[in-house]
């Protein structure tokens, strides 16, 4: 018998094999009412906790009245989530958690908060560092590992490079076309180095965003990815990565900026993540010291990290006054009396001694032009970050020596500015040799909404001493606590660590420091 004309047409196809179906993945939608309710009041409570400050306080309100609407709860609960992110019932949190353990949707999977939050949180294609500080603590509050939100966040990138493989070639046609056509817009805004450097964040960057709802389905769900998966959402999302998803390694400084003469990112590492990390060396010497990215080798911090280079000239100046000063003069005996005055308290100039001071002019001229040098790249850092080049992501810092004190001052200029708050997630300073003055530090709390982590040593006769004329007087806080009373401010001790003078952060930093509790 013949087969019909339409059949007959398609006979030499094969047919296409069954789709599986696609797991289904809980929302926050779809826990019951009341949990929902705990849900959004768990969040409120958390952010009065971690962001009390007054001008804090519109991220506050715009954050809960956009989850209640999120959640879609009835406008009724607005005012008491509104009280509960103005500090009203912070006590109760641990009920509320219980509450929401309880829901049938959570009892197997508490992790489905976490990954609500997280949509929630890049909806608008923008990942707050202060959304970040509360999807970590919601996450400690529920009992969950933090691994498993590193794992949500890189499971969403890698399945977004593993969408991009399927890409059909009617897709890749168009795609490259549209590419071309926008490259000269490209080369304008952020310069021939994008090409070179910026290739492998644009994998997961500008060029790949519109495979990013697929990718996030097979993560978050339909109902969650649809949030992002819009044509307005796939343009936003692209603002995670920087500019074309150059982000970090697309920024040189083509020209001197002031005195500054060296800046530039160095990628430590090749994976991808919402977060990143940025390290800064506080100087250079001589073997395998002499690189930036050598103490880094190690960090545990982010799966995207990068190394600020800066003024490698000057640092391995002052690097080897350093080596000069310890393996001339330095014997046994000097490093035992030191370590007694210096736990002693006495700092006076009249207690070092004579063969120290008798070449101090070897390491203070290096010291002072470095001091001088990196105050200038930490406030020209705060302006890259500002103007985010590196996306819309958190950021965490984390220098030792002269790195910490690049750190303090980009906060310390980025504090001035009326858009810095939401860029920086935490930072760790070691050794700083800066001023220790909480009133200082302050102005810091307006920028980090993490926290801020002092590592000091308190037998680091090596800062000490470059501070000698001045350390009675000046309170620096690479030798002791910054007394700021404010959840963020967060001091470790280091003086038990083995042979840890000023020079040994270049070893000891390598180690990362315990991750601060929520």
């Amino acid at each position: 018998m013949a087969a019909p004309e339409g059949q007959s047409q398609g006979a030499g196809k094969h047919p296409e094999p069954a789709t599986a179906a696609e797991p289904h993945l809980s929302t926050g939608k779809e826990l019951e009412e009341a949990s929902r309710f705990a849900y959004a009041a768990l969040c409120g409570m958390s952010l009065a906790w971690l962001f009390p400050e007054p001008e804090q306080s519109s991220f506050r309100m715009e954050f809960v009245e956009s989850l209640v609407k999120w959640l879609e709860l009835p406008e009724t609960v607005l005012p008491s989530m509104v009280a509960f992110a103005d500090g009203l019932g912070g006590e109760e949190e641990a009920t509320f958690a219980e509450i929401l353990l309880k829901d049938p949707v959570l009892e197997n999977d508490p992790l489905v908060i976490t990954q609500d939050l997280l949509t929630f949180s890049l909806r608008n294609g923008s990942y707050d560092a202060r959304a970040r500080v509360l999807v970590c603590h919601v996450t400690w509050l529920l009992k969950i590992a933090p691994e498993e939100l590193e794992n949500l966040e890189e499971m969403l990138l890698e399945s977004l490079k593993e969408r991009r493989g399927e890409e059909s070639e009617a897709a890749e046609a168009l795609r490259k076309k549209r590419e071309n056509r926008k490259k000269w817009k490209r080369y304008l805004l952020i310069g021939l180095a994008t090409v070179g450097g910026g290739t492998a964040i644009g994998v997961t960057g500008g060029l790949a965003a519109p495979f990013m709802a697929a990718g996030a389905a097979a993560i978050i769900g339909t109902t969650g990815a649809a949030a992002l998966g819009s044509v307005a959402g796939i343009a936003v999302i692209t603002s995670l990565f920087g500019a074309a998803g150059a982000g970090l390694t697309g920024y040189k400084m083509k020209k001197r900026v002031g005195a500054i003469e060296e800046f530039e990112f160095l990628p430590l590492r090749d994976g991808k993540q919402l977060h990143i990390t940025i390290a800064i060396t506080g100087w250079l010497c001589s073997g395998k010291y002499g690189m930036f990215t050598t103490p880094w080798a190690s960090m545990a911090r982010s799966s995207e990290q990068y190394c600020l280079a800066w003024e490698s000239k000057y640092l391995m100046e002052l690097g080897s006054a350093l080596e000069t000063l310890l393996n001339s003069f330095v014997n046994m005996m000097a490093q035992e009396a030191l370590k007694y005055t210096i736990l002693s308290g006495i700092l006076t100039a009249l207690t070092w001694p004579s063969s120290l001071l008798a070449v101090a002019n070897v390491i203070d001229n290096p010291w002072g032009v470095c001091l001088r040098r990196s105050a200038e790249v930490g406030k020209h850092l705060a302006h890259v970050l500002l103007s985010r080049q590196q996306g819309r992501r958190p950021v965490t810092l984390i220098g030792f020596s002269l790195g910490a004190r690049v750190i303090y001052f980009c906060l310390q200029e980025m504090a001035q500015e009326k858009d810095c708050q939401g860029i920086i997630e935490d930072v760790i300073l070691l050794g700083a040799p800066v001023e220790g003055e909480a009133k200082y530090w302050k102005p810091l709390k307006k920028v980090v909404s993490g926290r801020i982590i002092n590592g000091y040593s308190r037998g680091d006769w090596l800062l000490s001493f470059v501070y000698r004329t001045s350390s009675v007087q000046l309170k620096v806080a690479g030798l002791q606590p910054v007394t700021l009373d404010d959840r963020k401010m967060v001091n470790m001790d280091l003086s038990a660590v083995p042979t840890a003078p000023h020079g040994d952060f270049q070893r000891f930093h390598g180690r990362q420091p315990p991750s601060p509790l929520p």
